[in-house]
């Protein structure tokens, strides 16, 4: 309602005219709220300043540093000086860094190398920070999507795989043999024993690679629809020797396998599909009676008002707006986003006809949600 608002209100042939006031702006409600903004102009350049500081390697480099100059870290880095400083600048400014200014020296602390370096292993926050520039690169494409609708395209995102390996990598090399396999149970066995295995929407195959090494009796195949990333997937089980395992360009909208794995996995690779409903139909089909269906995806609800207290809401539908959603919208598909939620998510799966659904978690990817469905 404006400032001035006229209604009239018709009763016989009588017309009142009624003036209702806006109410009194809170001041100190306003101020308060232009600082919380303030401060996230302030993280989303800080969130830009720490993608740069994991790509370039300078958190690694003054991790491994005691206390230096700019250039020392820049020689150290093998970077420009001047962009090293600049961005030494921003991060002191944002107390990520500490600053010397008797010495002239910058050093990184030991509590912060462990939240922004290979130290964090899977809770390494940098490696997320990549997903912000992203967004950022395909804003203007997105803000006329809003307009006209429709969705953008894998070839929009040319760092999507490289950003996505390195975060399921994360998260795989820590926890996927010791502590995502075994929600399955009995399959650690019968991967020795030797069965086959598929993974949807495989990406880069890290975690194919992964699993063919740990078990070679049985046999893996990647399946995904970018020839990109599955020439990078046989790159990487070529240089690890492997024999057992095989990568396929193909859209799991349209397998037609039936009764050929024993086991498929899916890491966060249903929810952006433009076909979800006939993925997961798909999936079940391929599956031999008794398999199992091991999808990881968002751990979030279906209802946005059981995700405010979620401490990263606002990024999921952030990368949502700006990928998840906006790549299956653009192949003309169902839009779910990243935040279809796990209701929805269970729903779905017992729609494919997955008679018994378990939905589990893994302590050190507090971000997914782990269902095991039986065929």
């Amino acid at each position: 309602m404006t400032a001035m608002t006229t209604s009239r209100l018709h009763t016989g042939d009588d017309v009142t005219a009624q003036v209702a006031e806006a109410p009194a702006l809170d001041q100190a409600a306003a101020e308060a709220f232009a600082g919380r903004m303030l401060g996230v102009l302030n993280d989303a350049a800080l969130a830009i300043l720490t993608s740069t500081g994991h790509q370039t390697g300078l958190f690694e480099t003054m991790a491994s540093l005691p206390a230096a100059t700019s250039e020392q870290i820049a020689d150290a880095a093998d970077l420009e000086e001047r962009y090293v400083r600049e961005w030494l600048g921003g991060m002191t400014a944002a107390r990520v860094v500490r600053y010397d200014p008797t010495t002239g020296t910058y050093r990184l602390p030991a509590e912060h190398a462990a939240v922004l370096t290979s130290a964090a292993g899977p809770n390494n926050m940098a490696i997320l920070m990549q997903h912000v520039a992203m967004m950022g690169d395909v804003e203007h494409e997105t803000v006329a999507r809003f307009r006209d609708g429709g969705g953008l395209s894998y070839a929009d995102y040319p760092h999507f795989h490289r950003n996505m390996a390195e975060t399921s990598a994360a998260v795989h090399d820590a926890a996927l043999l010791e502590g995502i396999l075994p929600l399955v149970p009995g399959l650690a066995d019968l991967l020795r024993e030797g069965i086959d295995v598929a993974d949807v929407g495989c990406g880069r195959g890290h975690a194919v690679n992964l699993m063919a090494r740990a078990f070679p009796a049985s046999r893996f195949t990647g399946l995904d629809f970018s020839a990109t990333a599955i020439e990078a997937a046989r790159r990487e089980a070529l240089e690890m020797g492997l024999d057992n395992a095989t990568f396929e360009v193909v859209d799991v909208a349209q397998l037609r396998d039936e009764a050929r794995f024993d086991l498929v996995t899916a890491f966060d690779a249903v929810h952006d599909q433009a076909e979800p409903a006939a993925v997961l139909a798909n999936v079940r089909r391929a599956l031999r009676p008794g398999g199992t269906f091991l999808m990881v995806d968002i751990k979030a609800s279906s209802r946005v008002e059981q995700n405010v207290d979620l401490p990263w809401a606002t990024y999921l539908y952030a990368i949502s707006t700006y990928h998840c959603m906006n790549v299956s919208l653009g192949l003309g598909g169902a839009g779910l986003g990243t935040v279809w939620g796990v209701e929805l998510a269970a729903s779905m799966l017992a729609d494919a006809g997955f008679a018994e659904v378990e939905q589990k978690q893994v302590d050190a990817d507090p971000f997914n949600a782990y269902f095991v469905a039986r065929r």
